[in-house]
C-alpha cells in the first residue's frame, strides 16, 4: 500500500505522525511519500521539501511568497500523479494542501482524503461544497461535524481529537513544578495571552489590567504565565507591568519535553485560567482546569467576523459539551472591567465547569482508541 501524505504545519505534522503509525500498525508494509515534519519523517516520510516553507499564515506574511508556494503546489500534485498512490491525505493547511488536491483529482482517479474538517459551523459554511470537488472523505476532530460534510457528498467519521491522547502531569510533576517555582500550596492563576505576536500586544495590557481587581479580591494568588516560544520574550517585557509577582514559564530555556513537562503541570496545578481563544481550551479541559476565555481582535476583522459567524460561542468546551458554561468575553466585550468578576466567579464555583469539561473529554474520544489508530482504521474503510 502506497500513501502520499501532506502537511505544512507543527499541528499537522503532529497529526500526521500519529495517522502514519496508525497505518504501519494496521498495515506493516505500508510505503510513504510526502510533506511532513519531524514526527512524520519518525515513521519513514522523506519529505518532499522542507514543510516549514508551508508555514505561513496571514496576507501580508503569504503575498511576498505567493509565487513560490504556487511552484510547490504544483511541484507536490506532479509528485502525487507520478507516485502512483492508492491515497492521497492531505492534513489542515487548506490553502495549500486543497489546491494541491484539486489539481490529483483533475489528473488522476487517486482517492482524497483531508484530516480536519473546515469549520464551516463557525462561519463560510461554503467552504464544504467547495471541498467536495477534490475530497472523496474527511477525518472530523469533532463529533458534530460529520453531518455537515456528508451533506455535500463527502464521507466523512469522526475519529476524535488529539488532546485525549495528550499525558496530563502526574501528581509527583505538579510537586516538582511548585518547588521548582517555589509556589509551595498558594493557589495558582495560569494566565495565557496568545501565542502570536499581535494578540500577545493587544492582550496582555487588557489582562494586566484585569489581574488589578483580582489580586486586590484574591492576594493569594500567584501568577503564573506559560509563554509560548516564539513569543516569550515579548510576553517577559509586557507582563512586567503585571500587579504581583509573575513567574513566566520560558520555554527557550528548556527542551521541547521539558518545557510541555513544565506547562502541563502549570495546567494541572492551577485553579483557574484566564486564556486566550483556541485550541488551549481544550488542553486547559484535559487537565481539569476551569477557565474564563477571553479574546479581541483589530476592529475591521471584528466587524468582519462578526457578521460572518454562525455560532453563539466561540469556545471549544462550550460547544462540545453543549453547554455554555466557560465565560466568553470576546471583541468589544474582552475589557477589563468584565473580565475580572468573572475570573473571580469561577475561582469560587468551578463545579459546573468541571462537569462539562469531563463531558468534553468524554465526547472527543477519551479512554477510546487513540484518534491516530482510529483515523488510520477510516482510512483503510473507506478504501475497501
Amino acid at each position: 500500500m502506497k500513501v502520499f501524505v501532506v502537511a505544512g504545519e507543527v499541528s499537522g505534522d503532529k497529526l500526521g505522525g500519529a495517522l502514519m503509525a496508525g497505518l504501519r500498525q494496521l498495515v506493516p508494509d505500508v510505503c510513504f511519500e510526502g510533506v511532513g515534519g519531524p514526527l512524520m519523517q519518525a515513521q519513514g516520510l522523506e519529505s518532499l521539501f522542507s514543510m516549514d516553507e508551508l508555514s505561513v499564515m496571514g496576507i501580508a506574511e503569504v503575498l511576498p511568497k505567493y509565487r513560490h508556494l504556487k511552484r510547490r503546489i504544483a511541484q507536490t500534485a506532479q509528485a502525487v500523479v507520478e507516485s502512483g498512490a492508492d491515497v492521497l491525505i492531505t492534513i489542515d493547511s487548506p490553502d495549500f494542501s486543497l489546491r494541491v488536491a484539486k489539481i490529483v483529482k483533475s489528473q488522476s482517479t487517486i482517492r482524497t482524503v483531508h484530516y480536519v474538517a473546515p469549520t464551516v459551523w463557525a462561519w463560510r459554511a461554503g467552504r464544504a461544497a467547495k471541498m467536495a470537488k477534490m475530497i472523496d472523505h474527511v477525518l472530523a476532530l469533532f463529533p458534530f461535524e460529520p453531518p455537515y460534510m456528508q451533506a455535500e457528498g463527502m464521507r466523512c467519521d469522526f475519529v476524535g481529537h488529539p488532546v485525549v491522547s495528550e499525558p496530563v502531569a502526574t501528581d509527583d510533576e505538579v510537586g516538582a513544578f511548585r518547588e521548582k517555582y517555589d509556589l509551595g500550596k498558594e493557589p495558582i492563576l495560569v494566565v495565557l495571552p496568545g501565542s502570536r505576536r499581535g494578540e500577545v500586544n493587544r492582550l496582555a495590557p487588557v489582562f494586566g489590567r484585569s489581574l488589578e481587581a483580582i489580586k486586590n479580591a484574591r492576594p493569594d494568588l500567584r501568577i503564573v504565565v506559560p509563554a509560548a516560544g516564539p513569543v516569550a520574550q515579548e510576553v517577559a517585557v509586557l507582563v512586567q507591568s503585571w500587579p504581583g509577582q509573575v513567574q513566566v514559564l520560558d520555554p527557550r530555556s528548556l527542551s521541547v519535553e521539558q518545557s510541555q513537562i513544565e506547562k502541563r503541570a502549570a495546567f494541572r496545578a492551577a485553579s483557574a485560567a484566564l486564556a486566550t481563544s483556541g485550541t488551549v481550551s481544550l488542553e486547559l479541559a484535559a487537565a481539569g482546569t476551569p477557565m474564563v476565555i477571553a479574546y479581541d481582535m483589530n476592529w475591521l476583522s471584528r466587524k468582519i467576523i462578526g457578521m460572518m459567524l454562525k455560532v453563539d460561542t466561540v469556545t471549544l468546551v462550550n460547544l462540545v459539551s453543549e453547554t455554555r458554561v466557560v465565560p466568553e468575553l470576546v471583541g468589544a466585550q474582552c475589557r477589563a472591567d468584565l473580565i475580572a468578576p468573572q475570573v473571580l466567579e469561577v475561582l469560587g464555583a468551578p463545579q459546573e465547569q468541571v462537569s462539562a469539561m469531563a463531558v468534553t473529554m468524554s465526547r472527543l474520544g477519551q479512554g477510546l482508541e487513540a484518534p491516530g489508530l482510529r483515523a488510520a482504521r477510516a482510512v483503510l474503510d473507506g478504501m475497501a
